[in-house]
């Protein structure tokens, strides 16, 4: 299975975002590491956004 492109280009990008980390730094994490800090990074915002 591959993984969409775009898909890639969006986790780089909330990552950096949200923790203002390099573009290498995030090519550099494992596809399940930057994937499960996309994941961390939503929860951390729907629980700011509710509270």
């Amino acid at each position: 299975m591959t993984y969409a492109t775009d898909r890639i280009h969006e986790e780089i990008a909330y990552i950096a975002y949200h923790f203002h980390w390099s573009l290498e730094d995030i090519l550099d994490l494992e596809h399940r590491d930057r994937r499960r800090y996309a994941q961390e990074i939503a929860s951390l915002v729907t629980r700011a956004t509710e509270g």
